[in-house]
């Protein structure tokens, strides 16, 4: 398995290193490992959209209420898992561990006009098989400087002085500490002279269901001269990405494949468009993924020391939404 993995990593390398515009994707335990040139991605059937690089050219209307069901696991099943989760960090073999769960939804809408119509700074649907709309920046390469942006942390922006008490939860900054150290510690092992530019800044992220404000910091460092225009290499040495893992990262795998009980897939892998000298890679987070004809939503959080199960499958369910309006 390893082998023909290193192999498409070292692909992803040879691309970067000649200059040659692509596309990735890769799944959460990097069994998967997809690679498209530029001219390759119109017929592989992928719509993407980011912040800097589109495929899609044409607006499309939306002319139907959206109907939108969930059908959320019972707390009891939610439990099991959180507390496997929960002995692991009491005998200290992780002290974070990201906990998803996988949700049957319903909803009028296909996949592919949930990629039109949703907004997030990050879009793909994949031909019959997942589309996702996520907010999170994996990392990002320009002129030899790395950068990433872990988000951790969210809130109803409802309550009154939201960013404030996000900002000061204990639980949620704790969380947030673990992971800023995690990813500091991750691009050391590709960077030099790493360092937090911005740290607990609040956005705005506005939803069909509810709106939300998502806590996340700024890291960056000037890459080492051997990962130097290797997007492979540096890909390799830094999945899966901390914010959707957890630490330390080897224990807390075993812990999450053990507490889960599904397969993630590409559901928290990560993609990415190198453009010829830069790259944008984002987290595959807020994720619809079709089973037969069958919709799972496929959403989690961090579990800490702190964490209280009834809030934990609660944020669990507030993930589950699309963001269309």
């Amino acid at each position: 398995m390893f082998s023909t993995n290193h192999q498409k990593f070292m692909e992803m390398d040879e691309l970067s290193l000649q200059k040659v515009p692509y596309f990735f994707i890769i799944d959460f335990l990097a069994e998967n490992i997809e690679v498209f040139k530029e001219n390759e991605i119109e017929k592989s059937g992928l719509l993407i959209d980011f912040q800097n690089f589109s495929t899609t050219k044409t607006q499309h209307e939306l002319i139907k209420n959206i109907e939108w069901k969930s059908y959320p696991e019972t707390l009891e099943n939610f439990k099991s898992g959180f507390d496997i989760v929960q002995k692991n960090i009491r005998f200290g073999n992780s002290y974070l561990v990201n906990y998803t769960r996988k949700t049957k939804i319903e909803t009028n809408l296909t996949l592919e006009e949930i990629f039109f119509h949703s907004t997030a700074k990050y879009k793909v649907f994949y031909k019959d098989f997942f589309v996702f709309f996520s907010p999170e920046t994996f990392v990002k390469i320009i002129n030899g400087k790395i950068l990433t942006y872990p988000m951790k942390g969210t809130i109803d922006a409802s309550l009154e002085n939201a960013p404030e008490i996000l900002k000061n939860d204990k639980k949620e900054k704790a969380e947030h500490y673990t992971v800023v150290d995690l990813l500091r510690n991750d691009l050391s092992m590709v960077a030099d002279d790493v360092k937090v530019d911005k740290f607990q800044h609040i956005d705005f992220i506005k939803t069909q269901q509810k709106d939300l404000y998502a806590m996340s910091s700024e890291i960056s460092g000037n890459l080492k001269p051997e990962f130097d225009g290797k997007v492979g290499s540096i890909m390799e040495k830094l999945l899966p990405a901390g914010s959707i893992l957890g630490a330390p990262k080897p224990k807390t795998l075993e812990i999450i494949l053990e507490a889960e009980g599904y397969k993630r897939g590409y559901y928290t892998g990560v993609c990415g468009w190198f453009d010829g000298k830069n790259l944008d890679s984002c987290v595959m987070i807020r994720f619809i993924e079709k089973e037969g004809d069958e919709l799972y939503f496929k959403s989690g959080g961090g579990i800490t020391h702190m964490s209280k199960l009834e809030d934990e499958y609660q944020e669990m369910k507030n993930k589950i939404y699309v963001p269309i309006h």
